[in-house]
């Protein structure tokens, strides 16, 4: 029954496309400018970013900017991606960036990290790369009875929420675990603080039961208007679907 919904649902543009061609990477950039209720989605993720970013000198880079527009909010990114794209700066492994040692003050994901076949080698880069002060942002996939549901019955990627810190390599985008950022910041807390002690998880805000699944997302056709955008995000919030049904997180790092 899934599959034939979405099938029906799924968005003309990238169907029947591979994931890990970057040319369905362009296609979805255009589907996020062009869809409003997600695009909307979109804006209040890079807004929660943008207003988290410490102050003073160092750069800010995007890990994973392949589909995004965080320029157009935020000028001074550095954006980057595996490989090239229209949006990005730098073509670079986030396991292995190419900044000086402390030259950034933030660095921002977006359903990025748990792509990373290797989360522990990010962390290691990016505290070298990160100064004292300096904090990682992310807006990732988040692990609760619903999401856990929806994300192993009707989204494509992996959802183990028994799985290891690493994940098979295969392409840039097919190789993930969408639960990989709760299993580093719930599940294994204490492991991660123990490991990487520079970095202290200083926030995580659960959010969005719903919206992001009726915007469709990239793959799939939106079924409810733009408008109904912050009507609906005020129906999370008032009746507490946030913390028990979340489907993704704002998780807060500080470099210590």
């Amino acid at each position: 029954m899934f599959d034939r919904l979405k099938t029906a649902l799924a968005h003309p543009l990238t169907r029947d496309l591979s994931i890990d061609d970057p040319q369905t990477t362009v296609l979805r950039a255009e589907i996020i400018r062009e869809k409003a209720f997600l695009r909307r989605i979109y804006q209040t993720w890079y807004n929660m970013l943008i207003e988290n970013i410490p102050a003073g000198d160092g750069h800010v880079a995007e890990v994973g900017s392949g589909a995004g527009f965080l320029k157009a909010l935020y000028p001074a990114a550095v954006t980057s991606e595996v490989f090239y794209s229209v949006n990005v700066d730098i073509v670079y492994n986030a396991m292995a960036m190419p900044f000086i040692a402390g030259s950034l003050r933030a660095l921002l994901l977006i359903d990025a990290l748990h792509h990373v076949p290797d989360p522990g080698a990010f962390f290691s880069e990016a505290t070298r790369c990160v100064k004292s002060g300096g904090r990682c942002l992310m807006v990732e996939p988040w692990n609760t009875g619903w999401s856990r549901w929806i994300y192993t019955h009707v989204h494509h990627e992996p959802f183990d929420v028994g799985g290891e810190w690493t994940i098979p390599v295969s392409g840039p985008l097919s190789g993930a675990n969408g639960a990989l950022p709760w299993i580093l910041f719930e599940r294994d807390r204490n492991l991660f603080s123990r490991r990487f002690p520079e970095w202290k998880i200083s926030t995580i805000i659960p959010m969005m039961p719903l919206v992001y699944l009726l915007s469709g997302g990239v793959s799939l056709r939106s079924i409810v208007p733009a408008w109904t955008y912050p009507l609906l995000r005020k129906g999370e919030a008032l009746f507490g679907f946030e913390k028990n049904a979340a489907m993704f997180a704002l998780i807060i790092l500080d470099r210590i």
